[in-house]
């Protein structure tokens, strides 16, 4: 067993402020930029950063769902938030930082204990990838909904 790892940045062109109230949105812009990969969103309880608690189903491939409960936390120094699943040793952070006038770099991490053997290879070769790509898609229709 392993640490799988995703990663993902996009600039969106939207002041760090603006984009990081957008991020922390989690019953309104979260849901609308979420994608097809999620399903059954609901807020549990909070709503807007730290002390949310959101459930969504995560669809990685058509077999391959994560039922997830997800708690929401800051960093300490306020540039970001930190997704921990409930369900899982998921963890995914979310990071902002100015990249010019009016411009700002999102960085979205995300960690978990793999599978191990055959299973965990494919897991650890091909998960990343595919995560990010659903990222990208969720920062590039952000970067639109701020525009």
């Amino acid at each position: 067993m392993g640490q799988v790892v995703a990663t993902a940045e996009h600039v969106v062109h939207a002041p760090a402020e603006r984009v990081q109230a957008a991020l922390a949105d989690y019953a309104g812009t979260r849901q609308r930029i979420a994608g097809p990969q999620f399903s059954e969103y609901r807020v549990e309880s909070g709503g807007q950063g730290a002390g949310t608690r959101v459930h969504w189903k995560f669809a990685a491939t058509q077999k391959r769902v994560r039922d997830q409960v997800v708690a929401v936390t800051e960093l300490p120094d306020g540039g970001g938030l930190v997704e921990s699943d409930t369900n899982s040793s998921m963890v995914t952070t979310w990071t902002t930082r100015p990249a010019g006038a009016g411009a700002t770099t999102v960085r979205v991490r995300t960690t978990w204990d793999g599978a191990s053997g055959i299973g965990g290879f494919f897991e650890r070769t091909f998960a990343p990838k595919g995560l990010a790509r659903t990222y990208t898609g969720m920062l590039e229709r952000l970067d639109a909904e701020l525009r």
